[in-house]
């Protein structure tokens, strides 16, 4: 029985380095990925006016407020796509068309971020749980391990 109870204590040993290796690539990934974004944001000088001082965008919540801004004034210029086209097509010469494409490009870009760095909030929640779950299994299997030399 005992050696049972140690051989079992070994495999969930083994089981829990694992899951912390797998959880720390998860981290490590997920701490790569914010900083590229991050990062990329900078280097294209993607700012919002938050409290009459421009900032860098570097979470979700930024991009989604500065997506919905871009979206009002795209809106402002034409409800809809084909509101502007008004049945005829793209015109890349028409200013009015030209702007509404840029803001919708941009607009696309930034919520494109929310859904990145939402994305980066679930693999790091994943990865720092999937640590915690490791340690406590190989705490359960030093333990099953102790249990046979009693």
């Amino acid at each position: 029985m005992k050696t049972t109870v140690g051989k079992l204590g070994i495999t969930v040993i083994i089981l829990a380095v694992m899951v912390a290796i797998i959880g720390i690539i998860f981290l490590q990934q997920g701490l790569s990925k914010q900083s590229w974004l991050i990062n990329n944001m900078k280097q294209e000088n993607i700012t919002l006016e938050i409290d009459g001082k421009q900032t860098v965008i570097d979470n979700a919540e930024k991009a989604q407020k500065a997506g919905d801004t871009v979206r009002g004034h795209r809106h402002g210029i034409a409800p809809t796509y084909g509101d502007l086209l008004e049945g005829k097509n793209f015109d890349p010469t028409n200013p009015k068309q030209l702007t509404y494409a840029q803001a919708l490009n941009l607009e696309n870009y930034l919520y494109l971020a929310v859904a990145s760095f939402g994305l980066v909030t679930v693999v790091l929640a994943s990865g720092g749980f999937m640590l915690l779950t490791g340690i406590a299994l190989g705490l359960i299997g030093f333990a099953l391990i102790n249990i046979t030399k009693e």
